[in-house]
Order: structure tokens, then C-alpha cells, then sequence
């Protein structure tokens, strides 16, 4: 069975995306209170076991840790991976949030959008959902840095992935990276050419 560490995911109820049907998911998160199969700072990834996962999954994660831990943490993603393993990233789009911002002529403190949590702001897209982190009291959930559809994925380039396949949509940035050239299962999986 092919196995995907779920990194940040906070919780095994929140849904992974299709392409992780049937796969064994390994959550690594480092709120124990979601109940984490691996309770860990993502930047201290290289302590686990190295080419042991096919995917790394992480999902608005790796906006919360400061842009020069940020390579600590891609780092690990390439020490627990398989050779021909994948990491599928998710941030927010910060180039997007900026556009739409001046585009709309809103402030930092207006709503940007609607979510099933209540309103989001700007502000909140930028720092973290500011609702959340005062209610907890986890500055781990505040934002460090933020990430384009240019800077991702060089980013992900500089850091040991020189395969990178990525897009854009609903105000976020996703890619997909590889450390040697994507097989046909992975391929297939995530449909690239």
C-alpha cells in the first residue's frame, strides 16, 4: 500500500484529495489535539526515517513557518520521500489575495470572502485567520510567509525538487515536485503529459 504523510493536516477528518484513495495516510501535525499518527515540528522532518514515503502531502502549512525555515522544511519532504515519490503542495496565492485586494479597493481589515469558518479578511489570508489564533492561543497558526505562483515553485526548485508542475485557483497555488522525473503512475495520477 502506498503511503502519504499528511504534513499540518490537523485533523485525519479533514478529506484528502482523490488521488490519495486507498493510500495509507500518515498525519504529522504538531498540535497533538487532532490526534497526529506523528506528533512533530514539520522543520524537524530529517529526524524520521528517510525514502519512506511515496507523497508528501501539505496543505496551507507551509505559509506557517518563517522564509528561512522554509528550506528546513522542504528538506525533510526530500529526506522522508521515495525516489520516485511527489510532494502536492497547497498555500495561499498571495499574488491573487493582492490583485483582488486593490482590484476591489478593500482594506486589510475587509472581508476578501466568505468561508464555512465566517468571514475572511485580508488580513487573515496574509497573517492566519486571526479568529482561530486568538480562540486557541497557538501562534502556530499565524502565517510567517507567503507564496506566489512564482515563488513556489522556485522555491521548490532550490530546495531539491527540480521537477515542478504547478497552477493557480481559488486563491491558491498548487504544485506538485519531484525529485527525479515523474513516472507514469505519477503521471497518470496527477495528469501531466
Amino acid at each position: 500500500m502506498r503511503k502519504v504523510l499528511n504534513v499540518g493536516g490537523n485533523s485525519k477528518e479533514i478529506p484528502l484529495p482523490p488521488q490519495f484513495k486507498g493510500w495509507e495516510n500518515i498525519l504529522l501535525d504538531i498540535d497533538p489535539k487532532g490526534k497526529p499518527d506523528i506528533v512533530c515540528d514539520a522543520r524537524q522532518l530529517s529526524r524520521l526515517p528517510s525514502s519512506t514515503f511515496d507523497a508528501v502531502y501539505c496543505s496551507h502549512n507551509l505559509e506557517h513557518y518563517y522564509r528561512h525555515d522554509v528550506p528546513k522544511v522542504l528538506g525533510g519532504f526530500a529526506h522522508v520521500l521515495k525516489t520516485n515519490g511527489f510532494v502536492h503542495v497547497v498555500v495561499p496565492d498571495m499574488g491573487e489575495v493582492m490583485r483582488m485586494a486593490v482590484e476591489k479597493g478593500i482594506d486589510i481589515d475587509d472581508i476578501l470572502y466568505e468561508s464555512p469558518a465566517g468571514p475572511i479578511t485580508v488580513l487573515d489570508v496574509m497573517y492566519g485567520y486571526g479568529v482561530e489564533i486568538e480562540k486557541s492561543g497557538n501562534e502556530f497558526y499565524a502565517h510567517k510567509t507567503g507564496f506566489t505562483h512564482k515563488s513556489l515553485p522556485a522555491m521548490l526548485e532550490r530546495c531539491g525538487f527540480p521537477y515542478v508542475y504547478s497552477g493557480v485557483a481559488n486563491l491558491e497555488v498548487v504544485a506538485f515536485a519531484f525529485k527525479s522525473k515523474p513516472d507514469e503512475f505519477a503521471r497518470k495520477l496527477i495528469g501531466i503529459p
